[in-house]
């Protein structure tokens, strides 16, 4: 018994230390994570380096005329380290010593809050030693700026707590106009138009640097370790800011009078191929309408204005000239078991090829496709391909549709596929590919390649330049070439287009009415695609244009040379007076002295730190003002005097780059119409005026 208790007491007491020292282990661990917790935390941190990634400034977009057309805009997110050791150190002294000044400060600058709310939500976070406190997103640089010399904000990160993270956004300033052709470049979607197509040369490339985290978290960099990243470059399109409103106007106008579902206008130059202006306007659900989608690069079934290649196709095998006469049966014609309507109906037999395609005639169109390719027709759709419409236009954006050219081999050929091809169905091309054919025929027969982008720049450098790009040397002979034109003029003078006749000019083109497909409901809902697609000035063309619009349901307006003609016309009326104002070379004027040359205006600190590299010796009267305006005095000396800028009223933007401009609008809410580059010399409103949120402020640079 006594063995078995001493055993006993032995065991009892090894449990006893066991306990007592996992109680100790225990509250030691308590104690270092409660008490002593931010301080090893503190001292991980600074253990440990890492590599972070530099982000490059994305590049800009400009108009051919130099207009900002996308650019990029800092943010700030604003994040208080309440862990901080600079607002914990003596139990928060300094966090309570600059509490009220910094949230009677807040509430000045932001007017979202009172100062009384302010300081409720910083004690919060500050009792909770929130880590990562979110105060505020998306502040813009003007507002960044005076948060800086904000009480306790002024004093630095390590004693503030105060982290800003820099964001930027993309800004629009013309916002509707090209819209989706310019594209959106998006964090957490993916990017369209030209932004996504040159997305690589944009973004730039993004550097790297070593930084080693001290207490708290910061992280400092570390010396000799460090990729500067090189920043994105500049795109210069060939749109013309000028000519895209006009096209953008016209089109919306018509879309908003016909209630339309959705529309593409397209301006080309003749000679060279480039895009001056691309429209594409789709109805939303609340009736206003937007650049949602890019409809010009979409292929369907065009219509009548295909009529052009089945003419060309005919004329150039010699098959007939236009003065070679057809039977139109009155405008309604059986053909292997189907029958093909005249969409506008008539009671016309015996006419010409000319007057049949001025008349716009699906009977007159499949009758020259039945009688002369019925037995061959791949010798019609060999003039197709080297019209190149079974290819994409090539055109630099990314989300062209395919386009569809059938063949006798194709699973969905079949008697009258012939037929109905010759008059713009059972074939799918895009508008695009549609005005390259008739700016082709402008041009004398030598196809164009479309392109949205003539130079690439970094900076001031030009880093490439793209030159117009022929795609065919010759759609057809000069003789056929001569007829086509015959019959395009005829269409607007004698045809379906008459209406669109004037006497200032000549106009050459041809109206398109295609009855569309509504998904499963069919045909049923008679939907109609109205299209114009032409040039001119007729006898020496410059500018050549498609207008493609669908309609909605029963619609009474549908047919072409009454929706997509008016459009094309108010286009065409406002490019000729433009090409009219244009003076001879022997008159024009030489380039004016630069009246601002001594007067500029920006923000003071970069000015200074400019005047201070170049060593300019300058007179400094704006003392502690953010902006300022840089002036020649009577005897010749350089001034920096104060610019007032409140929220309240417009300030004076004269002198000032494109940038600090947009930086100081943006914090008036107000809608930026920007025209030129370089210099503001102009505003619309007058400094000093009331601006009400929403006002269209106009500025103009040179």
């Amino acid at each position: 018994m006594e063995v078995k208790r001493d055993i006993l007491w032995r065991v009892y007491l090894c449990f006893l230390g066991i306990v007592l020292l996992s109680v100790a282990v225990l509250g030691r661990a308590l104690y270092i994570q409660n008490a002593e917790g931010s301080y090893w935390r503190s001292k991980s941190d600074s253990l440990h380096t890492r590599i972070i990634n530099l982000d490059a400034d994305r590049g800009t977009i400009y108009s051919a005329d130099g207009n900002m057309l996308s650019t990029s805009i800092p943010f700030f997110n604003i994040y208080i380290d309440f862990g901080a050791e600079g607002l914990q150190e003596k139990k928060g002294k300094r966090f309570r010593d600059n509490l009220d000044s910094l949230s009677i400060s807040l509430a000045q600058l932001f007017q979202d809050r009172s100062s009384q709310e302010y300081r409720q939500l910083l004690q919060t976070g500050f009792r909770k030693k929130d880590r990562y406190f979110q105060l505020k997103k998306g502040i813009s640089f003007q507002e960044y700026k005076k948060l800086r010399d904000f009480p306790l904000v002024r004093q630095g990160r390590n004693k503030s707590g105060f982290i800003a993270e820099v964001r930027s956004r993309r800004l629009n300033p013309y916002g509707l106009l090209a819209n989706r052709t310019i594209g959106l470049a998006r964090e957490n979607a993916q990017n369209v138009g030209l932004e996504r197509t040159y997305d690589s040369l944009l973004k730039g490339e993004s550097g790297k640097k070593l930084v080693r985290f001290i207490s708290g978290g910061v992280a400092v960099p570390v010396e000799g370790y460090e990729v500067e990243p090189e920043n994105g470059k500049d795109l210069v399109t060939t749109i013309d800011v000028n000519i895209q409103d006009i096209a953008e106007n016209a089109l919306l106008k018509m879309m908003i009078e016909n209630e339309a579902e959705h529309g593409t206008c397209i301006v080309m130059e003749v000679a060279t191929g480039k895009v001056k202006a691309i429209a594409n306007l789709g109805k939303k659900s609340a009736g206003e309408y937007w650049e949602d989608l890019n409809y010009a690069i979409r292929a369907s079934e065009p219509g009548s204005t295909f009529k052009l290649a089945t003419l060309l196709a005919v004329l150039e095998d010699n098959k007939a000239h236009i003065g070679t006469h057809v039977n139109l049966e009155n405008g309604v014609w059986k053909v292997n078991g189907r029958t093909v309507f005249d969409s506008e109906r008539h009671k016309r037999t015996d006419v010409t090829i000319q007057q049949a395609f001025e008349l716009s005639s699906n009977v007159g169109m499949a009758k020259l496709a039945i009688n002369y390719y019925a037995g061959n027709p791949m010798q019609y759709i060999s003039h197709l391909r080297r019209l190149r419409l079974h290819e994409g236009s090539g055109i630099d954006l990314v989300g062209e549709t395919r386009p569809i050219v059938k063949t006798p081999k194709s699973k969905t050929w079949s008697a009258t596929s012939l037929p109905w091809m010759s008059f713009g169905y059972e074939v799918l091309v895009s508008p695009l590919q549609t005005l390259m054919l008739y700016n082709a025929v402008a041009n004398n027969g030598k196809m164009m390649k479309p392109y949205l982008v003539q130079e690439i720049r970094q900076g001031a450098e030009v880093v490439r330049t793209h030159e117009p790009e022929v795609m065919v040397e010759k759609i057809c002979s000069d003789a056929t070439l001569r007829q086509l034109k015959t019959c395009l003029e005829g269409v607007v003078v004698n045809g379906t287009a008459k209406s669109l006749s004037t006497p200032y000019y000549g106009i050459a083109g041809k109206t398109g009415t295609a009855l569309v497909a509504n998904g499963n409901h069919g045909y049923s809902d008679h939907i109609y695609q109205s299209s114009f697609a032409g040039y001119f000035p007729a006898d020496k063309p410059e500018y050549s244009c498609i207008v493609v619009i669908r309609n909605k349901p029963h619609a009474v307006k549908y047919y072409g040379g009454a929706v997509a003609g008016p459009v094309f016309r108010e286009i065409a009326d406002k490019l000729f007076a433009m090409l009219s104002q244009k003076l001879p070379a022997a008159t024009a004027m030489g380039p004016g002295i630069d009246s601002s040359a001594f007067f500029y205006a920006g923000e003071s600190g970069e000015v200074r730190k400019v005047f201070e590299v170049l060593k300019v010796p300058y007179r400094d009267s704006a003392v502690d003002k953010r902006w300022v305006t840089v002036a020649s005095t009577t005897d010749h000396k350089t001034e920096l005097a104060a610019l007032k800028v409140t929220k309240k009223e417009m300030p004076a933007l004269k002198g000032m780059g494109l940038k600090d401009a947009l930086y100081i609008l943006e914090d008036l809410k107000v809608k930026v119409i920007v025209k030129g580059r370089g210099k503001v010399v102009r505003q619309s409103i007058e400094p000093g005026s009331p601006v009400p949120v929403n006002s269209r402020v106009e500025i103009e640079l040179n």
